[in-house]
């Protein structure tokens, strides 16, 4: 793990803290974390221009971004009350887990006073009360420049465990970015934010931070809400952390692009600065941009139709240029059968797809004759978003195993993690799983499947598959063709959905609002909830 460098002010910060806590904390109202909402923050950090006219305004790429939306996701706010309606002994204690990083500020406030987060009480949100102002935001500003180094990159800071820095002193509330600050930019600030300081943190561009949230791990629910078992729920970092990625590039590196060329993060009183990064916070999640900009008044959204739009097309292009590469080899026919290998290489830090397990690649292989018939087919995605084959979304029972080797066009290379309950079934309820029963997601390179440990362990038949390596899956196809004449065309497709179809429609059996909404949004876009992050074609 990469050490954090630490600069003086970021060390001060840390000794006040350490104080505070020796001392078992401080009654004073004053001395204690506090946050502004992103308008505060607005007036100075957005209006910024590259030299070819781009603009990078930080407040309105956060508008439209995932983090600046948390709180509004649809699907998230369907699947805490389906976990509600699985577990009314537990829903205090759902609402306050998963507010941690979907409402950080109202449930941050709500630990400061020793109580409890929630989540419906916010919704829908009224712009009048504070706390609702407050939800609505998201993963707003003041939250992570705010966050403090202790105990980042430690299991001690999974699932949220972050620490906000308490003020210095009255009205002195760090703030931190990776760049020195002058006395004219810090006193603008603390004017226009009242006492909210910037202060050089390097801690701030580190992979340990996005880490914190990043990192999640559940505890399955049983009857009466008994704990059943510890299951790791998203772990991109742990998996970034087992990955050679480590060693070479950050979690910002890949979705926070950097500004070639030198840039103000201010238009008022901004000077260039070197590797200014946007924060448009680019990854898997396009589907979400989508929903949120057609159903725009329904979910209470403020980012503007063209920047969602944008935001979606910029996810799109970023996974289809930095996620993965696939190649077609090895072709040859032996009478009446065609075989070829399919080879997929993951391109990203993690394992590929990562994070909330609803997300699924797979390989689209088509097979045509010298006349342009089709012969073969494996992984068509038909129009409501299920995959012809997959047992999984024909029978919510029962799943895709994975294959080194595919023969029929029922068969289908699926990378996903599937959840098991108590029982040993299949599941997409979080609270209900205790386990994967199959984890075959694409693996980083520097990843040794062998050492792994058990919170990014692959699970099932790729565990044992000595083509599924680190970097990369290899897939063997031997097909029948019959009599069919070649020339064959083989085009093979890797495509990759945000919200797999059985984990948006099992949410159909729950009879409230926002699990009955959010499926009407994703039939409402199933046309448009996939795309294909890499092709090859060839013939033989």
């Amino acid at each position: 793990m990469r050490k954090i460098a630490y600069s003086a002010s970021v060390a001060l910060a840390l000794l006040v803290a350490c104080r505070l806590a020796l001392r078992g904390g401080t009654q004073d109202k004053e001395l204690q974390p506090a946050f502004h909402t992103s308008d505060r923050c607005f007036a100075c950090h957005n209006g910024m221009t590259t030299s070819t006219g781009k603009d990078f305004s930080i407040g309105l790429e956060w508008q439209a971004s995932i983090m600046g939306n948390s709180s509004r996701d649809p699907y998230w706010q369907g699947s805490v009350r389906r976990e509600i309606l699985d577990h009314p002994e537990s829903k205090a204690a759902i609402e306050d887990e998963c507010s941690i990083c979907h409402m950080p500020i109202p449930r941050y406030e709500a630990k400061l006073h020793g109580q409890l987060g929630q989540v419906f009480s916010h919704l829908p949100f009224d712009p009048t009360k504070k706390q609702d102002a407050a939800a609505a935001d998201g993963v707003t500003c003041s939250v992570c420049h705010q966050i403090g180094p202790q105990r980042l990159g430690t299991p001690e800071s999974y699932v949220g465990n972050f620490v906000i820095d308490p003020p210095l002193s009255k009205g002195n509330h760090p703030e931190y970015g990776p760049y020195a600050i002058q006395a004219d930019q810090r006193h603008i600030m603390d004017t226009s934010t009242g006492g909210f300081r910037p202060m050089q943190g390097r801690h701030i561009a580190e992979s340990a931070l996005c880490g914190s949230c990043h990192t999640l791990i559940t505890k399955a629910l049983g009857e009466g809400g008994k704990e059943l078992a510890t299951f790791y729920e998203q772990m991109p970092y742990p998996e970034w952390l087992h990955s050679d990625y480590a060693s070479r590039q950050s979690c910002q590196s890949c979705h926070m692009p950097e500004i070639h060329e030198a840039s103000p993060i201010s238009s008022v009183l901004g000077v260039d600065r070197q590797g200014v990064r946007r924060h448009t916070f680019v990854g898997g999640n396009f589907l979400l941009q989508k929903i949120l900009d057609q159903y725009r008044d329904e979910l209470s959204v403020t980012a503007q139709p063209q920047d969602l739009a944008a935001a979606a097309q910029e996810s799109v292009e970023f996974l289809q240029t930095h996620s993965a590469r696939i190649s077609v080899s090895d072709i040859e026919r032996s009478g009446d059968t065609l075989s070829a290998a399919v080879v997929v290489q993951n391109l990203t830090g993690h394992k590929l797809p990562t994070a909330y397990p609803s997300r699924r690649a797979w390989l689209h292989v088509v097979v045509r004759d010298s006349s342009g018939q089709l012969v073969f087919e494996s992984g068509k995605l038909r129009s409501d978003g299920s995959i012809v084959g997959n047992d999984n979304d024909d029978d919510p029972l029962r799943y895709e195993p994975h294959y080194s080797k595919i023969v029929r066009g029922d068969q289908v290379e699926i990378y996903e993690s599937i959840m098991q309950d108590q029982a040993g079934h299949v599941t997409t309820g979080l609270l209900h799983a205790v386990g994967y029963l199959k984890d075959n997601r694409v693996l980083p390179t520097g990843f040794d499947k062998r050492t792994a440990p058990a919170d990014v362990a692959v699970v099932g038949e790729a565990a044992n598959d000595a083509n599924f390596t680190a970097g990369e899956d290899r897939v063997q196809y031997s097909v029948w063709v019959g009599n069919a004449q070649g020339p064959f065309r083989i085009d093979a497709e890797l495509c990759y959905q945000p919200i797999g179809f059985r984990w948006a429609h099992n949410l159909l059996r729950y009879n409230a609002m926002e699990p009955q909404r959010f499926v009407r949004f994703y039939d409402s876009l199933s046309s448009s909830n996939a795309v294909v992050l890499a092709r090859a074609e060839t013939s033989q």
